[in-house]
């Protein structure tokens, strides 16, 4: 058995051999903070006898308990659970160590309630995040993600605590962990999004308040974004050429994160349509990825039954700080995204939708023509590479 069991049981023992006690436990100590069910229905009970005025719940300190409330206890919770019996509760009497200490043991009980709560919603949140990334919203990620928030705050106010973030030291940082799979929609959507910038690096200046290299989930993607915006900032101009001169000194190439022919084949100069909408999918991405990481730190954090409350609380704020972070700059991605373009077709120029096709198509043979470089043969595995629909 647990401690927290062995503290269950103590406390309801408390009660039993000294009803005077509950007064010291009811105004905070709640039914649902047990974590047996049994345990639950029996100290549900014990409030709802207090609450119709059972004699005994006004038996003084050091008075004799009358017999009745144990039997109308057990009354009452058996009609709350099954399986209840008289000799356990005689056994939760025996297990209390000292009745006068009931308040220790009662905030033994909500320690542990209130770890079992942050894990629950950190596991919703992560099922929330799953989900999303596989149908391409954000929406429940959104909402876990502020009921979790929620939820750590009310703790802290019961528990006494202030809600704010602490870093945790280094024995309680995240362990390294395996990194959630992308899907081939995630990459071709920083591919295509990362294509209509280098035909048009002029939209650069209204994304950067809101976009981050650390955004992309490929790192490949990352170093040709961080490429187009140095070559912008600096007023030099954009073309394949330039950005895979200025990935180069980045060091991109020599490391094996880039090939030159993945940099020549994102930077098609024959995508030309507005970032804005694709930026913001990015940082949508983001965002569900964020939170699966950050759900998955609180878990862990939850688990460790070693923390305080007030700790357990400041870790895992501190460990949703990133996701507040992308939360609020998807925010300014959706506020400054544009009305979905529609270019006025030129004579003899083939519709807008054909143009985009065509990149696609070009986009698809040249990477099929550069089998030999790993980074750029995992890509080309992605029929997909600018399967796109349109912001219309």
């Amino acid at each position: 058995m647990t401690p927290l069991f062995h503290a269950e049981q103590a406390v309801l023992g408390a009660i039993f051999l000294e009803p005077g006690q509950l007064d010291r436990l009811s105004p905070w100590l709640r039914p649902e903070h047990f974590s047996r069910p049994t345990h639950t229905a029996v100290y549900a009970a014990i409030l709802k006898l207090k609450a119709d005025g059972h004699p005994a719940a006004a038996t003084t300190v050091g008075a004799p308990v009358p017999l009745a409330w144990l039997t109308d206890t057990l009354r009452e919770a058996s009609t709350r659970t099954r399986g209840l019996t008289a000799s356990y509760l005689h056994s939760l009497v025996s297990a209390c160590p000292g009745p006068d200490h009931a308040p220790v043991y009662g905030r033994m009980v909500l320690e542990g309630a209130i770890h079992r709560s942050v894990a629950k919603h950190a596991a919703h949140l992560h099922q929330a995040a799953l989900d999303d990334g596989w149908i391409g919203t954000v929406a429940e990620t959104l909402h876990h993600a502020q009921v979790l928030s929620d939820v750590l705050a009310d703790l802290a106010r019961g528990w006494g605590a202030e809600a704010r973030p602490v870093q945790p030291p280094v024995a309680y940082a995240p362990r390294a962990e395996h990194t959630q799979p992308v899907g081939e929609q995630v990459l071709a959507d920083e591919e295509f999004f990362l294509g209509c910038l280098a035909s048009r690096p002029e939209q650069l200046i209204g994304l950067v308040r809101w976009l981050r290299p650390g955004d992309f989930a490929d790192a490949g993607h990352q170093q040709i974004y961080r490429a187009l915006g140095a070559l912008h900032h600096r007023g030099e101009p954009v073309d394949q050429l330039t950005v895979l001169w200025e990935v180069q000194r980045r060091g991109a190439l020599a490391d094996g994160t880039l090939d030159a022919e993945r940099v020549r084949r994102v930077c098609d100069p024959l995508v030309g349509l507005s970032a804005e909408h694709f930026g913001g999918q990015v940082v949508q991405a983001s965002l569900v990825r964020t939170a699966a990481s950050a759900a998955r730190q609180v878990e862990g954090l939850a688990d460790r039954d070693a923390l305080a409350p007030g700790q357990l609380i400041g870790y895992a704020l501190h460990a949703l700080g990133p996701l507040d972070d992308v939360r609020r700059r998807l925010s300014l991605a959706h506020e400054a995204e544009p009305e979905p373009p529609r270019p006025a077709s030129r004579p003899g120029a083939p519709p807008p939708a054909a143009r985009v096709d065509a990149a696609r198509s070009r986009s698809r043979l040249a990477a099929a023509s550069t089998p030999s470089a790993p980074v750029a043969a995992s890509h080309a595995a992605l029929p997909d590479r600018h399967n796109h629909r349109s912001p219309s």
